[in-house]
């Protein structure tokens, strides 16, 4: 059996997907992007900017499937620059403390609506 997540301290799916689904075991999220759940996009924004945003949004998702940073096994970055890769990584690594997540990053090239930068992860919730 599968639940679908859902909060207002996230963006809300703007297309057929949504924000997190979770078997009860794992969650897995949708790729956060630098927008506020507001609907302000922070497209011309720095990348660590981005960066906090996409990972703010990304924390609220599992927050509300019951995990938080220390649940994230791994993350896939998507970087529409990987010359990006070092500001991102500076602002990444503030939010997972000690032992973080595995990670992938990839230099994606184009992003929708010309962001730099999304993220997705896979938490345990047990």
């Amino acid at each position: 059996m599968t639940d679908t997540i859902h909060t207002d301290a996230a963006p809300a799916a703007v297309g057929a997907y949504s924000q997190a689904k979770t078997n009860g075991d794992l969650v897995f999220t949708a790729g956060q992007i630098p927008l506020t759940p507001d609907g302000d996009l922070l497209a011309d924004a720095p990348i660590d900017e981005q960066t906090e945003r996409a990972l703010d949004n990304l924390l609220a998702v599992l927050e509300a499937a019951g995990a938080g940073p220390d649940d994230v096994l791994k993350t896939t970055v998507f970087l529409a620059d990987i010359d990006d890769f070092d500001a991102m990584n500076e602002a990444y690594a503030d939010y997972f403390d000690g032992s973080p997540p595995a990670r992938s990053a990839v230099g994606a090239g184009a992003l929708p609506n010309g962001i730099g930068i999304e993220i997705e992860a896979v938490a345990s919730v047990e």
